[in-house]
């Protein structure tokens, strides 16, 4: 049967929906066939908008479309992809309307809840105010249980009494725990057994990650989370199960028991161990029991507690150096939504056991909010990043595909851990200290047990023998957002890395000898260069590679000219995640790089301290102050200890913990030189933090021009009018010409000064400590990193002679003229200058405070 096609106005007649394409009248009508039709479609899947010549083309090899116009052909191609368009946005709309209903109905659901919490509260506070009115009455009960009426909420303020133990090897004894565990679970996830906090800033909607809460004054630590996601439950659960591929806290799960039950159930025992997150605290493990059930309305549940005394139970395996954990009861609760898709609730609730560790380190174990980042939310957003890569709209990075990049990630983040955790069971072992306790000496001469037969590790051991090793240390911050410290880190590489240690790492993956760098560097590197690979839905995590643009100014230093390669992955850099832990982990890899290339990753992990929370040994640092060494706030002990203040300044006066490792491989022959390089390279790196930290302080920011110095120097304003009113004292001559007299004026005019002008202490050994932008470009720094430039470093030796030669002068008449000649700048390159003039800077009661000199017409040779 022909399909008629109205040709006079334009209307296609092959299938419905033509209306909205561009309309041509040929006054007369047409009919498909299916023959046409067909084959009009093969060329609509090749082409979808294809050019008159390639119409013309068409009418030419099909004979079946002579009778049509290429007019006609041209409507039919435009009505064919407006139906196109119309389903697309059909289909889209229809998804857009299942997540609103899904959305919606969850939202109900926590409107009822929050009906029946306000209902408790509302009762609670009558019965407290009764008892305040009425003193005979709240003295004949004594107890702080009386006040709390509600029986779910009661058993979580009050631990569940001791239950008679379960035989180990009853399947019946461990359903009924599993039950108990199940109902506890759901008066979580969707009753008042806890009283949740909605977290500051988790909306919920259509695009939404869901619906996120915290715990409130419960045992424990715990959050929740609802949301919806686009894949099945049964897809959902097994990815829920498969804890390491989303909890990067996560270092093992055994299932050692699976015993089916009889309502087509199974109950699983878990051994679990996770990593601690910094190097001052023991690493938890778990001894769980995990039950996944199926529920009357079609719902798939997975739920979890531990096994305890008070429990029953089988005991579990202890292993040396972990501390026991509890898991009180948590799961997962996945019903499916009408068209595809699930709706996906998420508890976890943990005890871990905040008293063993330091007290300045507790907020890391009693923070619902870090829980929520770390578990709870990280699953819901593993899940969701799953579906968009199922859906097939996420392009590949570098021509890899989704999962090896997320496995790349994976890596590094593991790798780190283990550097940062150093497990005596995968072969790390402690070296003897240098007598300074602020960094930790770990190597590891069993490398192929901790990298895995999976990975190539014939790159980074030679065959003469070597192993790893690793440089770690913590500190403790002030006043430093998490998020924008580790930013600064990952843009700045400048400031803290050195091109040799660099230069060190990246030799290990050529064929080329070791060689430790020394304290000289005469090679230095270029800009670095991001290079995207992947990011997860949200940004809230990104994968890249990082090339270093390697120079040289001699013939020999060829491992140095040469361009290098960092895999990084960086995430937690949004300012306004609660809780979120920012972290910045690279390694070295070469210009192959192989899906199974050998990773040493090292880094930065940054984890914020609530500050109502966080006790340690000392007062409130002065603000001049923004660091501290977490070394010295450990002493755990009955006495000595002073609670930090609470009150609304605490607001402003944030703390967090920073974790720096570096790993490096070796040879055993020079196992000792690479050690004493990676402890001095790490204490250099802590010092560059804590400049970077106390010029980044929010508290510091906001003026275009603030000098980091010490309690006492002068600000920058009056460090300007010292030097040119010394200048002008000491020479005659006018340095600094401004219309006004006032000291911003004189401070934008020394900034914008074309020569380099640049000041330095009164020391044996003077290092630099202002400089204006010429200054600083000459030098190829910045003014964090200026105090670590001396002014012999930069001087040749004609310099330096004309400099001894001339101080004596500079000191008696307060100024000296210098030769021009060639100095160096930070970065090694050579400067040429015509002159210099240098001059004694003096105070307002005409003390010495500096030495300030000039490099007049300045360029790089």
């Amino acid at each position: 049967m022909a399909a008629m096609v109205a040709v006079g106005g334009g209307k296609d007649r092959s299938s419905p929906g033509g209306g909205g394409a561009p309309q041509v009248d040929t006054g007369k009508y047409v009919r498909y066939t299916p023959e046409q039709v067909e084959a009009l479609e093969r060329v609509y899947s090749e082409c979808p908008k294809p050019s008159s010549l390639r119409r013309q083309q068409l009418i030419r090899e099909c004979p079946i479309l002579s009778n049509i116009e290429p007019k006609q052909i041209k409507v039919w191609f435009q009505n064919r992809r407006c139906r196109e368009k119309q389903r697309k946005e059909a289909s889209r709309l229809q998804t857009v309307n299942r997540k609103l209903t899904a959305m919606n109905k969850l939202l109900m659901e926590e409107n009822d809840r929050l009906q029946k919490q306000v209902s408790r509260l509302v009762y609670e506070n009558g019965y407290m105010r009764q008892q305040l009115h009425n003193p005979s009455v709240a003295t004949t009960d004594t107890s702080c249980e009386s006040v709390v009426t509600s029986g779910q909420h009661h058993q979580q303020q009050n631990p569940a009494a001791p239950r008679p133990q379960r035989d180990a090897n009853n399947p019946a004894g461990l359903l009924a725990i599993a039950e108990e565990t199940l109902a506890e679970f759901l008066s979580k996830a969707t009753g008042t057994a806890v009283d949740w906090v909605q977290m500051v800033g988790m909306k919920p909607g259509p695009d939404s990650i869901g619906i996120i809460a915290v715990s409130h004054n419960c045992s424990g630590v715990a959050a929740r989370a609802c949301g919806l996601v686009s894949l099945e439950p049964t897809k959902v659960a097994e990815i829920l199960k498969d804890r390491p591929s989303w909890y990067r806290d996560c270092r093992c799960v055994d299932v050692l028991h699976v015993i089916p039950t009889g309502n087509g159930g199974t109950i699983e025992l878990i051994y679990m161990q996770t990593y601690a997150p910094t190097t001052l605290a023991a690493p938890r493990d778990f001894w769980t029991l995990r039950y996944t059930s199926g529920l009357e309305d079609g719902s798939l549940v997975i739920c979890e507690r531990s096994l305890t005394q008070s429990t029953g139970g089988p005991s579990g395996p202890n292993t040396p150096n972990f501390v026991r954990a509890e898991v009180l009861p948590s799961g997962y609760l996945i019903r499916p939504c009408e068209g595809g898709g699930s709706m996906i609730h998420i508890v976890d609730h943990v005890d871990l056991d905040a008293w063993s560790v330091p007290e300045v380190l507790r907020p890391l174990y009693e923070s619902p909010k870090i829980l929520a980042q770390k578990m709870t939310i990280a699953a819901l957003r593993h899940i969701r990043q799953i579906a968009h890569e199922s859906s097939g709209e996420m392009p590949y990075g570098g021509g890899r595909q989704p999962a090896v990049l997320r496995t790349f990630s994976q890596r590094l983040s593991r790798g780190f851990n283990d550097a940062v955790n150093g497990f005596p069971d995968d072969g790390w072992s402690l070296m003897s200290s240098d007598g300074a306790e602020d960094v930790t000496i770990a190597i590891n001469s069993s490398p192929n047990k901790l990298v895995g037969s999976h990975v190539n590790s014939s790159q980074l051991f030679s065959a003469i023998g070597g192993g790893i090793l690793c440089a770690k240390a913590s500190m403790l911050l002030q006043n430093v957002p998490p998020a924008l410290l580790v930013r600064f880190l990952r843009e700045h590489r400048s400031e803290w890395a050195d091109p040799g240690v660099d230069a060190y790492s990246a030799a290990a993956l050529r064929a080329s000898p070791y060689a430790v760098p020394g304290l000289r560097a005469s090679g230095f590197m270029g800009s670095q260069v991001i290079l995207p690979l992947a990011h997860t839905l949200e940004h809230e995590e990104f994968l890249e590679v990082i090339r270093l643009e390697g120079h040289s100014l001699c013939h020999d230093e060829v491992v140095l000219s040469r361009d290098m390669y960092l895999l990084q992955l960086c995430s937690g850099v949004d300012e306004n995640a609660a809780g979120a832990c920012a972290q910045l982990v690279f390694a070295p890899i070469d210009e192959s790089f192989a899906d199974d290339a050998p990773l040493l990753p090292s880094g930065f992990r940054v984890i914020p301290l609530d500050a109502k929370t966080w006790v340690g040994t000392m007062q409130d640092p002065p603000s001049g102050t923004r660091t501290l060494d977490l070394a010295s706030t450990l002493e755990v002990g009955s006495g000595g200890t002073t609670r930090a203040s609470s009150d609304a300044s605490s607001a402003s006066n944030t703390r967090s913990v920073l974790t720096i490792a570096f790993q490096f491989s070796y040879e055993n022959h020079l196992r000792e030189s690479v050690a004493a390089m990676a402890r001095q390279y790490v204490r250099t790196v802590v010092a560059s933090v804590q400049r970077v930290a106390m010029a980044i302080a929010p508290s510091r920011l906001g003026g275009q021009l603030e000098l980091k110095q010490t309690p006492g120097s002068p600000e920058a304003q009056t460090l300007a009018r010292w030097i040119g009113r010394s200048y002008r004292f000491h020479t005659g001559a006018e340095l600094l010409r401004t219309e006004t007299q006032c000291t911003d004026s004189s401070l934008k005019a020394l900034w914008q000064h074309s020569d380099s002008i640049m000041c330095c202490s009164l020391k044996a050994a003077p290092v630099f400590t202002f400089a204006n932008q010429a200054g600083l470009d000459m030098l190829e720094t910045t003014l964090i990193a200026l105090q670590d430039i001396s002014l012999e470093k930069i001087l040749d030796d004609d310099g330096r002679k004309a400099l001894c030669t001339e101080y004596p002068k500079i000191m008696q008449q307060g100024f000296a003229y210098l030769p021009g000649g060639v100095c160096v700048s930070s970065m090694g390159r050579p400067v040429s200058y015509e002159q210099a003039v240098a001059w004694k800077v003096l105070s307002d009661d005409d003390t010495p405070h500096c030495l300030a000199f000039m490099f007049v017409n300045w360029s790089f040779v």
